[in-house]
């Protein structure tokens, strides 16, 4: 099983795309990993709602194009099931058994459109906290980290 980041947007700067680098490394010894950057949508200062839902589906375009249609998606989002790292192991352990690709799908500041949301078999949640898209594919990667150590009953600090 492999897994694939679709994650909207660049990571501008050096220190997070280095962290992003370190964990990508990192994980390569458990999974085969990708990254796939699709372009984020450049809204107007205080977009209006119609202005937001269009950038969304603009965004859920790119984020499409990157979905095969055999993939098991997880969309992160807000409103998704909070899961504890113990959890997140052995939801992806599962998964894993009967599919081939995981993709995990990071939205931009205004996060996904609903085409995506639906698309995703599942959605997961980080914290009910707001977080920026790039933080966000930062700490996902460290905690799809943790999971493959818990998977592979390695030791990683608490």
């Amino acid at each position: 099983m492999g897994i694939n980041i679709v994650a909207v947007g660049k990571i501008k700067e050096d220190y997070m795309r280095a962290g992003i680098a370190e964990y990508v490394k990192r994980l390569g010894s458990f999974v085969p990993l990708s990254i796939v950057e699709v372009d984020e949508y450049r809204l107007k200062d205080k977009p209006s709602d119609k202005d937001i839902l269009l950038g969304l589906e603009k965004e859920a375009d790119g984020i499409m194009k990157a979905i095969k249609p055999q993939d098991y998606v997880v969309a992160l989002a807000i409103e998704g099931k909070a899961l504890g790292s113990e959890d997140v192991a052995r939801n992806i352990e599962a998964i894993r058994a009967t599919h081939g690709t995981l993709v995990f799908v990071i939205g931009s500041s205004y996060g996904l459109a609903e085409t995506i949301k639906k698309r995703a078999q599942e959605r997961w949640s980080l914290s009910n906290m707001t977080w920026p898209h790039q933080i966000v594919r930062f700490v996902w990667l460290e905690q799809l980290y943790r999971a493959f150590k818990i998977m592979n009953n390695e030791q990683y600090h608490k």
